[in-house]
């Protein structure tokens, strides 16, 4: 597929950066400042893509979190408060509820409690009983479902809503998450592209871009696409504003600028304390710097916040890394229960999972078997490269390359990735292949925890020359 197109200089916003283009034959037209969009809805984005705290928990309810009367509450407990007080007073206009769903959601990713989707969908459906048919209220069931990780569900609803609405620009930011989330990358970038090309410039569209340009493995175009999403984004939107600087320091610290993601995740804390997105990222630079014991107490900051499985998990590898294995065990045990009770939903720590059994709790085929489980439903680079790693830990070194070939044809490019490749191609016999992959690892990240595991293959391949 052809590489980035810059739109052309005439087109361009003054004083900004063309960003990149979504890999795609058509450019980026970027001609004109998009003002302020009825809302951002970067939710959907942040609840299934770009760091690795992808859901809300399971522990709170909605209840429990909304402060609806304070005056000094977040943007979204805020309009939380507002759309309450619209509906006392005209319960029977839709406005209102999509209002309150809308807002609940916002919660929802603010907080990692889960409740707020749970009403938020209460919320749409009063507004569909006065009004059946009404769009937003169906868009907006679309954006909780992407959030509840619903994605095939989602993206069946938001194709309908297309037919119907076919120059509607949030149906296909929904219909690009869901795709992206499903591995159907071709249909995810089109959407996306048609983003860009019906309202140059808007936020949603950048942020969506720019994951698709991770994954593609252009980071400084991801980069650059999220910081034009940032200067595009209101001050008083404290919690998008820190959701985005999250993202560009999870990109920083892919290519190990770590300093520059302890300064763009402080600032992002700075904004909004406690954020929990930004405490799993903190964590990641403190592992780069060497100081794990750092580590493990944003680790445990962040499963605090948001205690679901897969952080737990992480928690356990900060642990382990630590020198504290007892430790870990304990976290990993915790974590096994929850993941296994969740397994056959979508929105599950089935990838952790995986990892879990093929790396640390030596049970290999069973990580296996839950990954073909997992690759049958959905395609995406995460599930087929846990998939190619449960193959290799099982000694079927032909098919796992054949998986993690396709994660690499897509154009993924992290450490880890990398590292693993080498680890598969090493097994498998393929020597050149393996150096290639190890030596792009730890050249791309040597701090990282991955090129350990990359330096680690090639001392391997030495020692057998």
């Amino acid at each position: 597929m052809p590489g980035p197109v810059t739109a052309p200089k005439s087109q361009r916003v003054e004083g900004t950066p063309a960003p990149a283009g979504v890999r795609s034959l058509r450019a980026l037209k970027s001609a004109a400042f998009v003002g302020a969009l009825g809302f951002i809805c970067l939710a959907a984005v942040a609840a299934t893509a770009f760091v690795t705290d992808r859901r809300v928990a399971t522990s709170a309810t909605a209840a429990s979190h909304v402060t609806a009367g304070s005056a000094n509450g977040s943007p979204a407990e805020r309009r939380i408060a507002s759309a309450r007080a619209a509906i006392d007073m005209h319960p029977k206009r839709v406005d209102g509820w999509n209002d309150l769903a809308l807002a609940l959601a916002r919660r929802a990713r603010e907080t990692a409690a889960p409740g707020y989707y749970a009403e938020a969908w209460q919320a749409t459906e009063r507004a569909l009983a006065l009004e059946p048919n009404h769009l937003e209220a169906r868009k907006l069931q679309v954006w909780i479902l992407l959030g509840q990780h619903e994605f095939p569900r989602a993206v069946e609803i938001a194709e309908r809503l297309n037919k119907q609405v076919p120059d509607d620009v949030l149906v296909y930011g929904f219909l690009a998450d869901g795709y992206t989330e499903l591995g159907r990358y071709a249909e995810a970038e089109k959407a996306a592209q048609w983003m860009l090309d019906m309202r140059p410039g808007n936020v949603p569209a950048l942020t969506r871009a720019s994951h698709l340009r991770e994954l593609f493995g252009d980071h400084e175009g991801a980069v650059e696409l999220m910081d034009t999403a940032y200067r595009r984004t209101a001050d008083a939107e404290v919690e998008d504003r820190a959701w985005i600087l999250t993202q560009i320091a999870h990109l920083s610290l892919l290519t190990c600028r770590t300093d520059a993601a302890e300064r763009l995740l402080t600032e992002a804390l700075t904004l909004f304390p406690n954020y929990h997105y930004a405490l799993a990222q903190m964590a990641e630079v403190r592992t780069q710097q060497g100081r794990l014991s750092e580590a493990v107490a944003f680790r445990e900051k962040h499963v605090a916040v948001a205690p679901h499985p897969e952080n737990r998990y992480a928690l356990g590898v900060a642990l382990a890394r630590a020198g504290r294995l007892d430790d870990a065990r304990k976290e990993w045990d915790a974590f096994e229960v929850a993941a296994r009770a969740e397994a056959a939903k979508w929105d599950s720590a089935n990838v952790e999972l995986i990892y879990y059994g093929a790396d640390h709790s030596g049970k290999p085929v069973d990580a296996l078997a839950l990954a073909r489980r997992e690759a049958a439903r959905r395609q995406d680079v995460r599930t087929l490269e846990a998939l190619a790693w449960a193959l290799h830990r099982n000694g079927q070194s032909t098919s796992a390359r054949k998986e993690i070939d396709k994660v690499l044809a897509v154009g993924v490019a992290q450490p880890e990735t990398f590292a693993r490749a080498a680890a598969i191609a090493a097994a498998q016999g393929d020597r050149g292949h393996a150096r290639q992959w190890a030596d792009r690892s730890v050249s791309m990240c040597s701090a990282s925890s991955a090129a350990e595991d990359a330096r680690a293959v090639l001392a391997r391949l030495r020692a057998t020359e």
